[in-house]
């Protein structure tokens, strides 16, 4: 496969991107900030709410468990995991729901809603939507196949979002390798965990326009001649027709298991069958020398992708902005700021 486009131009910033992520002020919480035990006594019943309502919305639908853990991502990516996603447009706030990366991508809402409500009748005022949201991703995983965590708690929600953000830190589709890796970068995260997080595309759907370029472009050329590629290759143009409509038609981006958190999505990047072009570049691109090597490890070893996942979604979850504890808050409802 040819290196993106997205990538050539962004060779000169990415070695300066390197240097400067090292300098700057990390994003990731210190460790003191977070504890397992931080709800013991104030609310000592949030685990097991938050892990039925859960039970309850992945068994009448295995797509809620795509739409959470998606939801905690691009929570964590802006101004870090403080619930800032959750927040809707007000006369004075633009939240981040209508951003060009979230506007046709989040679902969950309404579940964290319901699981705020819950916990808000047994513990009134404790737990921040932010922590909800963090637990509910990991019991999504647990509930279709995918491992275990703990996740450390304390969090506060933000009394603001940031629109802007949302738009550049977020990874989209069309994107080339090197500009991905330096977004998981600027998070403190390492390629590694790209790779990894990645693997959460094991469950969850597409839109048409996300992939329409990648079916009509190097699909082929990455995937070869084989029948069976060319069946599923046939059914995504049908899906997503090249002259453009169908744009909210879905697909999804693990065809083999699609409501099944395994690693089905790494053997699919080997066939050169990855729906979206950031996720085959993790394999095909000329730039991924680690993340490739990678790819075919967790392709042949469940366990070792299931223990790297698991600790980058730690990481991932202690991205924090610092302000958010001493100016945050622990909101009533997810889609507000206390007043």
């Amino acid at each position: 496969m040819a290196p993106s486009f997205h990538s050539r131009p962004f060779l000169p910033c990415f070695a300066l991107l390197c240097l400067s992520v090292l300098s700057m002020k990390s994003l990731v919480a210190s460790e003191p900030y977070l504890t397992l035990d931080y709800y013991a006594s104030s609310c000592p019943s949030v685990l097991e709410i938050v892990r039925k309502e859960m039970e309850c919305a992945v068994l009448s639908d295995p797509r809620n468990a795509a739409f959470i853990l998606r939801l905690h991502f691009h929570d964590c990516f802006v101004q870090g995991c403080d619930g800032s996603v959750l927040l809707d447009d007000t006369i004075t706030l633009q939240g981040e729901k209508k951003a060009s990366t979230n506007i046709h991508s989040l679902g969950g809402f309404r579940l964290i809603d319901r699981i705020k409500n819950m916990l808000e009748s047994e513990c009134p005022g404790i737990v921040s939507c932010a922590d909800i949201l963090t637990v509910a991703a990991r019991d999504a995983v647990i509930l279709v196949g995918g491992p275990y965590w703990d996740v450390p708690l304390g969090r506060k929600d933000s009394r603001t979002a940031n629109y802007d953000l949302a738009n550049a830190n977020l990874p989209t589709a069309g994107e080339g390798l090197l500009t991905i890796i330096s977004k998981f970068l600027y998070q403190g995260l390492s390629a590694t965990d790209m790779v990894a997080l990645s693997g959460a595309h094991t469950i969850g759907m597409a839109r048409c326009e996300n992939f329409r370029e990648r079916i009509y472009g190097d699909f082929k050329l990455t995937s070869g001649n084989n029948p069976v590629s060319n069946t599923y290759l046939s059914n995504l143009k049908s899906i997503c027709p090249a002259n453009g409509g169908g744009e909210d038609n879905t697909a999804g981006m693990d065809y083999v298991t699609p409501n099944d958190f395994d690693n089905s999505f790494y053997h699919l990047l080997l066939k050169g069958e990855g729906l979206l072009n950031s996720d085959q570049e993790l394999y095909s691109s000329a730039f991924g020398f680690k993340t490739k090597e990678l790819v075919k490890k967790y392709a042949a070893d469940s366990l070792a992708f299931f223990q790297q996942f698991s600790d980058s979604m730690v990481k991932l979850g202690n991205i924090t902005n610092a302000d958010s504890f001493s100016t945050g808050e622990v909101r009533q409802n997810c889609r507000f700021v206390n007043t």
